[in-house]
């Protein structure tokens, strides 16, 4: 179950008998390593109290639209754009029905409006309802509106019925989950990515540096490892937790990023240069600590080597160079100019400008550039935009 690991799961608990066994679908994400947020409708919380799915999530359990804890009271949105998958287990009739038309008057059906992530549904009812023409057409409808349908299962019914429409077992639903995220777009490559900012030593004590915090970059890594790649991540000083089976290599400074990518990139397929290297360095680093004396000092820099440019022009050059445009202001000018000048094969613009999204941020949203026009990435975890980078750059590779 590695391919869950670290991914942000929604499960949607709605009204039926079956809600008793979402305590159990919790614990076995938790178990495979997925973090899990409840999402609760007023039904659910007749059959199953949220206390209970809140000590086995380990999160607080949601339950009304209007939430004035959430930041702004759009607690929808960010939960929306905190999942990397929506699962609706059980999703009774009723649900089914609301999903279909689209309605937002309670959380869980509008938080599947809003969210850009994949959404799924365990169907949960007696076996007449199941039968019914309306729910017939509800389940074709929402599958031709890429919804997965999980199950369900038939036997006996807690009224008594025997046939379909029980809730999958818990552990199959998590099987056919983490299958969603197990692509194996990039099985047997070898990528290497760099994250996180570098320092540039002034003096013992001191450093230049940005505001980095190397989060795109690690979701990157596991993203290509959760499609199957041999992954080397090459990092600067970041305080985050090395991706599950992928070989991190620590670096400080420029000069040392890149004389470690120089060595990784000549065996690698796929190259995305995706930390934020500081352009310049001091041109005489003191041995010392620099005194307080003047008002004013000097620093003198001297431009550092480009990491990315090298890589796409070494002789052994991996198949694809993907760089990133971190921009201010001309976001997209900015990063169709490196895409030719540094003879790469897609550049990731992005405007840290913006407070939602960039540096520190859990969210993202991006452009995709290449030599033959724009793909525009909504707003979105920036492990769903890893993936769905990885889905973009991975044809590319054959």
């Amino acid at each position: 179950m590695g391919h869950l690991f670290n991914r942000n799961i929604i499960v949607g608990v709605s009204g039926g008998i079956a809600a008793y066994k979402s305590a159990e679908l919790v614990r076995l994400l938790r178990k495979a390593g997925a973090r899990v947020k409840v999402i609760m409708t007023r039904g659910a919380t007749e059959f199953i109290t949220p206390l209970t799915l809140q000590a086995l999530s380990g999160e607080a359990v949601h339950t009304e639209l209007l939430d004035e804890a959430a930041e702004a009271g759009m607690g929808h949105i960010e939960l929306a754009r905190w999942a990397d998958a929506l699962l609706i287990a059980p999703a009774t009739a009723d649900v089914l029905a609301r999903l279909v038309a689209g309605r937002a008057d309670d959380l869980l059906c509008t938080v599947a409006l809003a969210t850009p992530a994949p959404v799924m549904v365990a169907p949960a009812m007696n076996q007449q309802m199941w039968a019914n023409a309306s729910t017939t057409s509800n389940i074709k409808t929402l599958a031709s509106r890429s919804i997965t349908i999980i199950g369900p299962d038939a036997g006996e019914q807690a009224c008594g019925d025997i046939g379909q429409g029980r809730l999958l077992d818990p552990e199959l639903i998590v099987t056919q989950l983490a299958g969603h995220f197990d692509s194996q777009l990039l099985a047997g490559r070898r990528v290497v990515i760099t994250a996180g900012p570098t320092r540039e030593a002034l003096d013992p004590v001191r450093y230049l540096s940005n505001h980095s915090s190397g989060k795109m970059g690690f979701a990157l890594a596991r993203a290509a490892r959760e499609a199957g790649a041999n992954v080397t991540l090459i990092s600067g000083p970041v305080n985050l937790p090395t991706p599950e089976n992928v070989d991190r290599i620590d670096v400080i400074s420029a000069l040392e990023m890149y004389a470690v990518a120089e060595k990784e990139a000549a065996h690698a397929d796929l190259f995305i240069g995706a930390a934020a290297i500081a352009d310049y360095r001091p041109s005489d680093a003191s041995c010392q600590k620099i005194k307080k004396s003047d008002d004013e000092i000097s620093l003198a820099l001297t431009k550092n080597p480009d990491v990315i440019a090298m890589v796409a022009n070494l002789e052994a050059r991996p198949k694809l160079v993907v760089g990133f445009a971190a921009e201010t202001e001309s976001v997209l000018e900015h990063a169709q100019g490196k895409l030719i000048k540094k003879n790469l094969n897609f550049v990731i613009a992005n405007d840290v400008s913006r407070g939602d999204i960039g540096f520190n941020s859990d969210s993202n949203c991006v452009s995709v550039v290449d030599r033959s026009g724009l793909t525009d990435l909504p707003i979105g975890s920036k492990q769903l935009i890893s993936q769905q980078l990885l889905e973009i750059f991975a044809p590319h590779l054959t």
